[in-house]
């Protein structure tokens, strides 16, 4: 079944650049690919990262090239496809992973802020795409660009909404590439997460939130993944790294424009929790659940 498979997806021997490649959801990706037979044009903020994920991409007999750039930086992001131009004789895939943010109402968000958000989350997109599809024309096969958006950009998410309405443009931006670039035969896609077990999404929460959780029994801090996603738990990198080889590879030929949510179901919960104490799936907690939070709450 494997080789029926590898057969149909038809990765081997193509060209991936991986934008924000280094390490976490990233590295994931690029190893995956990487088992796949695809060489990689990885890049990353985080030096040491970057460095340890190419060296295992090379022991899998892979070609590997790196940089170590904050992606937000044109004059850095323009060098890195200049060197791939360089490097490689092809591009066939490209993954715009980078992104983050911080939890901040705007009103107590400063004007860098602002545009730290919008540069890492949508800005530099728009300019890697730019740069890397006349890349991805050269070759005459088309190829396959998957952007990262996030559940935030389909929901009001109070706290992140810079974040949010930067990863709802990215959204639209790669529909609408998705129908410029048809004729290319180059299909643009999204993959929206929700919750991972990411470095990123720690750093994205105060420290005192993080701290707070960090204090709290294992099983415990299960229990919020359970009533929260309908799957019963996050997803690991490995679920994301699986719908990035999906949507870059042949197996897909014929999806484009589209955002795939690899979220165990979060999204189409729409606000719908699993409450404990008997309530079960609504959107607010009953009695069961109340009793227990609001012990004193009882009539009479």
């Amino acid at each position: 079944m494997s080789g029926f498979l590898d057969e149909r997806a038809a990765l081997g021997g193509k060209v991936a650049a991986v934008v924000g490649g280094g390490g976490g959801i990233g590295a994931g990706i690029a190893l995956a690919l990487a088992r796949a037979g695809v060489d990689l044009a990885l890049c990353d903020i985080d030096g040491e990262a970057l460095a340890a994920t190419g060296a295992a991409a090379r022991q899998m007999g892979r070609a590997v090239m790196a940089m170590t750039l904050d992606a937000t930086d044109e004059a850095a992001l323009d060098g890195f496809y200049d060197a791939i131009e360089a490097e490689f004789p092809r591009l066939d895939i490209l993954v715009n992973v980078a992104g983050g943010t911080k939890r901040q109402r705007l009103d107590q968000a400063g004007r860098d802020d602002i545009r730290r958000d919008i540069a890492r989350n949508y800005g530099y997109v728009v300019q890697s795409v730019q740069r890397a599809v006349p890349l991805i024309r050269r070759s005459g096969d088309g190829g396959s660009i998957v952007n990262f958006t996030t559940i935030e950009a389909h929901r009001g998410a109070a706290g992140f909404a810079v974040y949010a309405g930067a990863k709802a443009a990215t959204a639209n931006f790669s529909r609408s590439m998705a129908v410029e670039l048809g004729k290319d035969r180059i299909r643009v896609n999204c993959i929206a997460p929700d919750t991972t077990p990411s470095r990123g999404n720690m750093l994205a929460m105060p420290p005192e939130f993080a701290e707070g959780f960090a204090r709290l029994h294992p099983a415990v801090r299960s229990k919020g993944m359970e009533m929260y996603i309908p799957r019963g738990e996050p997803p690991p990198v490995e679920a994301l790294a699986d719908a990035v080889l999906f949507l870059a590879s042949d197996l897909s030929a014929f999806v484009s424009g589209t955002t795939l949510h690899v979220d165990g179901g979060t999204m189409a919960a729409a606000g719908f929790l699993e409450w404990p104490f008997g309530d079960g799936f609504v959107p607010t907690p009953l009695a069961g659940t109340l009793r227990h939070m609001y012990r004193d709450g009882e009539a009479g």
